[in-house]
């Protein structure tokens, strides 16, 4: 079963606010993030490549990875991960390279809804509204609908 994804970002804030329910107990959608080898089998857009350089989910560790396109291209991220909550909460932030000098901080919250179901809630904040907009331009939908959708098949094994 796939989950639809609820993304906002109202009209003149610099938010994004991202929602998706997954069939799966809470401690099995962490793992799928503390796993960089897990991580790479479902972030990002279907069909892209990931090479993870760096990826350490504790508190105080840092992020590096590349998605590279069917086409060539390359897209790097990288951040901090400020705070890490086993199956509760990572806040971290994130930027996309190809917008450089552009950071945001985002939470991740992780909500046992019972019967082995997890909400996933995620919160982030940018500079600015243009910044906010930027991401938006750049395919970040398409980026976290696919994937979700691979790490609901990945949870599913």
């Amino acid at each position: 079963m796939s989950n639809p994804v609820t993304i906002t970002a109202p009209e003149g804030t610099p938010f994004i606010d991202i929602v998706r329910e997954f069939d799966a107990p809470v401690d099995a959608v962490f793992a799928a993030y503390a796993d960089p080898e897990l991580v790479k089998q479902w972030l990002g857009p279907n069909g892209y490549e990931m090479t993870v350089d760096e990826y350490s989910l504790t508190t105080g560790g840092r992020y590096r990875y590349v998605h590279s396109s069917p086409a060539g291209d390359s897209f790097a991220f990288n951040g901090v991960f400020h705070v890490v909550r086993p199956n509760e909460l990572i806040v971290q932030t994130f930027e996309f390279e190809g917008i450089p000098d552009v950071a945001s901080l985002e939470s991740l919250r992780f909500h046992d809804l019972g019967d082995g179901r997890t909400r996933l809630t995620g919160h982030s904040v940018f500079p600015s509204i243009e910044a906010r907009d930027g991401m938006i331009a750049n395919g970040m939908e398409r980026g976290v609908v696919e994937g979700y959708e691979r790490l609901d098949a990945l949870l599913a094994a």
